[in-house]
């Protein structure tokens, strides 16, 4: 085990996960309405997204990483939209609470943060820069230390939203039936926001 570099991966997941953007909107809203579970699966799309854009980033796949950033107007529309029917479907949802999460919810939870954090093809960038800086290209970091570094992307990712899941699900059976529906009315609207500001976004570029 590369300890060194598993650390800095660590350290470096924790952080891009734990700023709240829509996929932490998210991650809060369905551990309200569907538990710790529904919660973590989200948050595991997510990470699984981050891990693989490190991967990208750690092994020189600056092939595939040209073709995202030059199709990232693309993309980024594309996740605007997306993030625009998530809010909208959960603005309109009349269902107040589900406490349990069956395969097919925690499936769709897991595959919709999934697609979500890859719709910002920038992200690869961040991991290349800071990668780099990292010292992963200097002599003795070979391919074990990218994987150690991408290993501890995910559990640093992972860590933030087992957390967040965690705090945000102990409040689930307290919530009221009009309590949860303002709940998704304003996460609905949060998301809608952000994907708004994604689609605008490239039809200024």
């Amino acid at each position: 085990m590369n300890t060194p570099f598993y650390i800095k991966g660590l350290i470096f997941g924790f952080s891009i996960a734990a700023p709240v953007g829509p996929i932490g909107i998210l991650c809060i809203r369905r551990s309200l309405s569907g538990g710790w579970l529904a919660g973590l699966l989200t948050g595991m799309g997510a990470a699984t997204a981050d891990a693989l854009y490190g991967s990208m980033a750690a092994f020189g796949m600056a092939g595939f990483t040209g073709f995202l950033v030059g199709w990232q107007t693309w993309i980024q529309l594309f996740g605007g939209l997306f993030l625009c029917y998530l809010g909208v479907r959960i603005f309109i949802s009349r269902n107040a609470a589900s406490p349990a999460t069956g395969p097919s919810n925690g499936a769709t939870g897991y595959f919709s943060a999934l697609l979500l954090t890859l719709t910002n093809p920038m992200t690869i960038l961040s991991f290349a820069a800071v990668f780099a800086g990292m010292g992963l290209g200097r002599m003795g970091a070979g391919p074990v230390a990218a994987v150690w570094l991408v290993v501890g992307v995910f559990c640093g990712s992972m860590a933030w939203w087992v957390i967040l899941a965690s705090v945000s699900s102990r409040f689930c059976s307290g919530i009221s039936a009009r309590a949860m529906s303002w709940i998704n009315r304003l996460s609905g609207m949060v998301l809608t926001g952000f994907g708004l500001v994604a689609i605008l976004g490239c039809l200024k570029t």
